[in-house]
């Protein structure tokens, strides 16, 4: 693959860029598409979530297995712990924020070790009308837990992700877009980390015809770790979007990005932002992030942009790379000259190229099946999927 083909940069530096954050609509203006934040985002595909006329409302089905040592209940609008760990960055989060009914609150008790994940499914059944959710997870000092929030159905949706991983916490998160052809979702998903807290996030998005998830990550305190991975596969039509922010904002931290997609079919659209903000006060910061994607087909397109600002001298690394390109050649040679067919010497190549990412994800009950969902993927004919 060639490096940096199909990267392009941002216009503006990424402290001014999320800078901006309020709870109030009135503080956002309505997207028109020209703003940095919205320029490869699909407005008019959103069905009117980052409007004032909204469709009418849905209804959103959620529930969840709680692990032992953990507890997952329903929290009302005006719940103090709500909002309390985190500030909407764009209109569609602040909209979604104002209008959820109903939140789950995930919590696992300091010093508390769960031995199994948490599981909350979140459904919608009627793309007609527009839902809105949010998550509360809450993570004590010294705890370690896992979380998987899978989505599924037919969906107009846009959700907040509240997480707070406590000192010395250890939180694997799983987020699983798994949702039908029609859906649109546009998520934002905000961590606290305190000192010496570790964070694992995963994004793994292959269903759904426009989705947007934006998790960004803030540090608050010393020697906090956060890897953040992804997994996406784009059809024909299909628009997939992740856009990243990480602040170091605290001397000692580390942070490491590693997202991979693969597209194939006529208009299959990704776009991946990996932006990193290391402040004055964030030495002996630690980061790298890179974005991969093949292009299986013509007709697909792939964009990215690393955008990494520093704002001292004092760190211990700091770097990003971007790929994007077709299938090399002599990959697939060398299997077929052992006399392996096109079709599968092509599967064996994407199955490897995800192989080492899927491999690293923190929960081992979920790695099957993301890698026989891509597999459905590729054998799934490319033609047609438009909302």
């Amino acid at each position: 693959m060639t490096a940096l083909q199909g990267a392009v940069e941002a216009t503006a530096p990424v402290s001014r860029l999320h800078e901006h954050q309020s709870f109030s609509l009135d503080d956002f203006p309505v997207p028109t598409g020209r703003e940095e934040e919205w320029r490869f985002t699909p407005l008019r595909r959103l069905r009117g979530l980052h409007t004032d006329t909204l469709p009418a409302p849905g209804k959103l089905s959620v529930d969840a297995d709680a692990a032992p040592g953990a507890s997952a209940v329903r929290a009302q609008r005006g719940d103090t712990r709500l909002g309390a760990a985190f500030v909407p960055a764009n209109r569609v989060s602040a909209q979604a924020f104002a209008s959820f009914e109903e939140a789950m609150v995930v919590t696992i008790a300091a010093e508390t070790e769960a031995a199994k994940p948490t599981v909350v499914s979140v459904r919608v059944e009627d793309a007609s009308c527009a839902a809105f959710g949010d998550t509360l997870i809450e993570v004590g000092a010294n705890a370690r837990a896992a979380v998987v929030l899978d989505h599924g159905g037919s969906a107009t949706y846009a959700d907040n992700v509240e997480i707070v991983v406590g000192d010395g916490a250890s939180l694997t998160l799983v987020s699983f877009q798994d949702w039908d052809d029609d859906a649109v979702h546009v998520a934002h998903h905000y961590a606290s980390l305190g000192r010496d807290a570790r964070l694992q996030h995963t994004a793994v998005t292959l269903g759904g015809g426009v989705v947007r998830l934006a998790p960004s990550v803030r540090y608050g305190g010393p020697g906090g770790d956060a890897e953040l991975l992804g997994a996406y596969f784009a059809d024909s039509g299909q628009h997939l979007e992740h856009r990243l922010f990480v602040d170091h904002a605290q001397p000692h931290c580390r942070s490491r990005v590693d997202y991979k997609g693969a597209l194939q079919g006529e208009k299959a659209h990704t776009v991946w932002i990996g932006d990193v903000l290391i402040r004055a006060e964030a030495t002996g910061t630690d980061t790298y992030e890179r974005n991969r994607n093949l292009l299986l087909t013509e007709g697909a397109r792939a964009d990215s942009v690393p955008n990494l600002e520093i704002l001292t001298g004092e760190v211990i690394g700091a770097g990003h790379a971007s790929t994007s390109g077709k299938l090399e050649d002599h990959h697939l040679f060398y299997l077929m000259a052992r006399g392996i067919p096109m079709a599968e010497a092509r599967r064996l190549v994407i199955r490897g190229f995800f192989g080492e990412l899927i491999g690293k994800i923190g929960v081992p009950e979920l790695r099957d099946r993301i890698a026989d969902s891509i597999e459905s993927e590729l054998a799934a004919d490319a033609g047609g999927r438009q909302s």
